[in-house]
């Protein structure tokens, strides 16, 4: 329930300081504006989405199946990792790739702790800007249509479409393959 430009204050206010030490000594200079510790943060911020949903993937795994292990003398930790977690690999798959998709659209830590700079990044340690940030930034004004302003955007939009389509679709495919019916 936090905000995500909390999250992306923390990474600037935190995290990066944090980077530059321990950076500095291995001769990397870390610029105040730079998208690895906007990276880091935002694997935390997805770290507890990822981890409820596979939760409730594991948990909706039958109580018989479990009991059905302890019976044959399996231990906890046996039956978690040979019948829990491969009864549930579906929905952990699917928890997985939400995450990415989420992260993905995730705009206000890159903005705020990775800059805004329109540029090709080579290097986490540069600053740089999210697709999303991008069509912000472009759109902010009155562009005539037609132009290549008008078109970029689009084209960006398009571009985060087809990406977050075709995670959804790999999604879907694991799913059907994975799913067990009980």
């Amino acid at each position: 329930a936090v905000p995500t430009v909390v999250y992306g204050y923390f990474a600037l206010l935190f995290v990066t300081p944090l980077l530059q030490n321990l950076l500095r000594p291995l001769g990397i200079e870390l610029p105040g504006f730079n998208l690895l510790s906007a990276g880091i943060v935002m694997g935390l911020m997805i770290i507890p989405y990822i981890a409820s949903l596979s939760e409730d993937a594991m948990r909706a795994v039958p109580r018989a199946m479990r009991d059905g292990s302890y019976a044959m003398g399996a231990t906890r930790l046996e039956t978690a990792f040979r019948v829990v977690v491969p009864a549930a690999v579906s929905g952990v798959i699917g928890a997985i790739i939400l995450g990415m998709s989420r992260a993905i659209g995730e705009t206000m830590i890159v903005a705020v702790a990775g800059g805004t700079q329109v540029q090709m990044v080579t290097s986490p340690t540069q600053q740089g800007a999210t697709v999303t940030a991008f069509i912000a930034q472009v759109a902010l004004g009155d562009i005539a249509w037609g132009t290549l302003e008008y078109n970029s955007i689009f084209a960006a939009g398009l571009a985060l479409l087809v990406l977050t389509l075709f995670f959804n679709f790999i999604a879907f495919w694991l799913q059907r393959r994975y799913r067990e019916a009980y």
